[in-house]
């Protein structure tokens, strides 16, 4: 381009930006038609994910709740106690809770005002039956994975390249190198590697070359070469043992940052057994909620029956001063009248809050279950709570949390993981000392492997034309092998030496947690043994507060009927018996809540409901395979490792019945206390209810006229 036209063309570019400005501007298109549907002027937006996962049919199938305008149902379904916990596991693939609301873990009575979305706010934090099968398969930290790195490893590659390349070589001075080499190569390799217990790796591989080219100074155009390689690498300080490895496994050091990264088959092992630990307490809360559901579901009935009952003795009453009110009678006057109405309607509120409370009870008792939030049905309890005194042995049961509380077991299976993780951590202070070696068998040849066996001969003219590289292999002439030691040992050991202090304070950290962990164990045993004396007592008292008001309104009517009593009196009389009549299933119910809440912190309440935890059963092929490997170890030879072999760290499976730890504990009933030591007379028993052996079904009576 000539000199002014590139001015003219440097002139024109600039004079167009600097009337274009800096402000950016929308390109220009020739056939623009303005269709801009595929535009999508939005980087994120609310979308549903594309999956065929359909909703459960007892969600998606539940019908019109049970509600005050809405009472009516198909049948009652009398439902015992064991069916619930049944039922609640054999729905229980997720361990539902209702959310810390129920007195597990001796808390307040449970609340029933509000519905349970602790797996909506934390499905993560919510134990399933997956857990243990998932932490045993997990590809990084699973026992299966741990045991992968010592498998033998096959390795195997193939490269094959072209040469053409010229060089710097004058053929008149030197007429061995051409000016331009040409020729091919190719390398195959192929090897088996195995890890030991003991941190040695062994190998085995295979290596043949080919080389083709146009060098005038070679004997033959084309050679093979092929070698067997046997390797051997032993830590002899750092890293080295059984123990060592089978904590830390082989590749212990994180590849991202070069720190330590314990996951060996030991470690592994103590993951499962702590899942197992929490699978354990899932299912133990799982059917202790549902307990405390059944028992709460059972108070719901009883305390809608003393509410229906004050409800129609003032009724009653409000019928008779009603009328004696519309005669102008004594004994109707409009203050009398008006103060028997305000009783009804106080009893009809308590009676239509009891209903509800019906409702909601039935509710989270199906929750627990696993079933439909309506499905036409109302659930009854059909199961009557104890009323015989229970006593626990102390010392057995003290000894009991103690050794089979799922969260201290837990805790112990945590220390005995970080005890190892010491050992281990102790290994990286040694200096790191290993012994290796090879030895190698050499072949060469102008083809790689030929019928007639013709090895290279070094006395001969041409020892490589006709020669096969195979045949001088197993001729054995060319042998190698190569022994030494690799120290590598860092000045100070700063990084090491901290490694064992983190470890040994987290070691400390955790015998300390555990120590609290048995000191809240006990508190919350003495708790649990002082709720059930407790409850038992008011039980007691109740009942004979119960039998009084009785009584007491049975006089105070007799009384206003005689005219010697004020309606006040009679309307006050009703209104305790109906307290008296609901504190006493309150204690009742709270008395065999207690005791469930006993054997919860006894680690017996899974025996106590008749429910035990086994592995389920395995393919075919894991049973054919065990039994030929226990055939194979029957017929091996026993060999004693010495130091080398890790220590116990397991005490054997964990025993599920009361009679494993060496006494009975089981809870004796014993007769009620001795009526002389009471302030007030004790009957002979607690009956579960003078009157109707069950509760009935709820239902409301409707409002008189004025």
């Amino acid at each position: 381009m000539p000199r002014l036209a590139r001015q003219l063309w440097v002139c024109l570019t600039s004079i167009s930006l600097l009337a274009g400005g800096c402000a950016p501007r929308q390109p220009f298109y020739f056939f623009e038609d303005g269709d801009l549907s595929h535009y999508v002027g939005a980087i994120q937006k609310l979308e549903y994910p594309d999956t065929d996962q359909q909703p459960l049919d007892e969600a998606a199938g539940a019908v019109e709740p049970l509600t005050l305008s809405n009472p009516s149902f198909d049948n009652v379904w009398e439902l015992s106690l064991e069916e619930a916990i049944r039922t609640s596991l054999e729905n229980g693939k997720v361990l539902r809770n209702l959310g810390g609301r129920f007195a597990s873990f001796g808390g307040p009575r449970p609340q029933t005002g509000e519905p349970a979305v602790s797996l909506l706010t934390s499905p993560v934090q919510t134990p399933t039956i997956y857990d243990p099968s998932i932490v045993e398969t997990d590809p990084f930290r699973g026992v299966e994975s741990a045991l992968a790195l010592f498998d033998t490893q096959l390795s195997s590659s193939l490269t094959w390249e072209r040469i053409n390349r010229p060089q710097n070589f004058q053929q008149s001075v030197n007429p061995i190198f051409p000016q331009n080499l040409q020729g091919e190569t190719s390398n195959l390799t192929t090897g088996l590697t195995k890890r030991t217990a003991t941190g040695a790796t062994w190998g085995f591989s295979n290596q043949t070359l080919y080389d083709n080219n146009n060098v005038r100074a070679r004997e033959v155009p084309s050679t093979w070469q092929t070698n067997y390689d046997f390797t051997f690498n032993q830590p002899l300080l750092q890293g080295a043992g059984v123990t060592y490895n089978r904590i830390a496994g082989p590749d212990f050091f994180d590849n991202l940052y070069g720190r330590p990264n314990f996951r060996g088959v030991l470690l592994a092992r103590i993951s499962a057994d702590i899942s197992l630990a929490d699978f354990e307490a899932g299912v133990r809360n799982l059917v202790s909620d549902t307990e405390q559901s059944y028992w709460e579901l059972y108070f719901a009935y009883r305390n809608l029956e003393a509410r229906k009952a004050g409800r129609d003795s003032a009724l009653e009453a409000w019928r008779k001063v009603h009328a004696l009110y519309v005669e102008q009678s004594r004994g109707g006057e409009a203050d009398k009248e008006a103060q028997a109405r305000e009783q009804y309607f106080f009893f009809r509120s308590e009676v239509e809050q009891a209903l509800t409370d019906v409702y909601r009870c039935e509710n989270r008792l199906r929750y627990m279950m696993g079933i439909s939030a309506s499905d036409g049905r109302l659930i009854r309890p059909s199961d009557e709570p104890t009323t015989a005194r229970i006593a626990f042995d102390w010392q057995q049961s003290l000894v009991e949390a103690l050794s089979r509380s799922a969260e201290l077991r837990k805790q112990k299976w945590v220390i005995k993981q970080r005890e190892l993780e010491l050992v281990a951590a102790k290994n990286l202070v040694l200096p790191r000392l290993d012994m290796v070696g090879r030895y190698r068998f050499l072949g060469m040849g102008q083809e790689l492997v030929n019928q007639n066996y013709n090895p290279y001969e070094s006395n001969n003219a041409d020892p490589l034309r006709g020669t096969d590289a195979y045949s001088t292999l197993f001729s054995g002439q060319f042998q190698e092998w190569q022994a030494g030691a690799q120290f590598l040992m860092p000045l100070g050991f700063r990084r090491e030496l901290a490694t064992v202090r983190h470890h040994q304070l987290q070691l400390a950290r955790e015998r300390a947690r555990l120590q609290d962990e048995e000191l809240e164990a006990s508190h919350a045993l003495v708790e649990a043994v002082r709720n059930v004396d407790t409850n038992f007592a008011l039980a007691q008292t109740n009942f004979n507060r119960r039998v009084a008001a009785e009584r007491q309104v049975e006089a105070v009517q007799a009384a206003y009927d005689a005219g010697t009593v004020t309606l006040d009196q009679l309307l006050d009389a009703q209104r305790r018996r109906a307290e008296a009549e609901s504190s006493y299933y309150r204690s009742i119910v709270d008395y065999n809540r207690s005791i469930a809440q006993l054997h919860f912190r006894k680690g017996s309440l899974l025996e106590y409901n008749g429910v035990f935890l086994s592995e389920g059963p395995w393919p075919g092929k894991a049973y054919f395979d065990a039994h030929r490997r226990a055939r194979q170890r029957d017929a091996s030879i026993y060999l004693d490792y010495g130091h080398s072999r890790p220590g116990v760290f397991s005490r054997g499976s964990v025993t599920q019945s009361f009679e494993a730890l060496g006494a009975d504990s089981r809870p004796m009933q014993l007769p009620p206390r001795d009526p002389a030591t009471r302030e007030e007379p004790a009957p002979a028993g607690l009956p579960a209810s003078p009157s109707a052996p069950g509760p009935a079904g709820p239902e409301l009576l409707p409002t008189p006229p004025a």
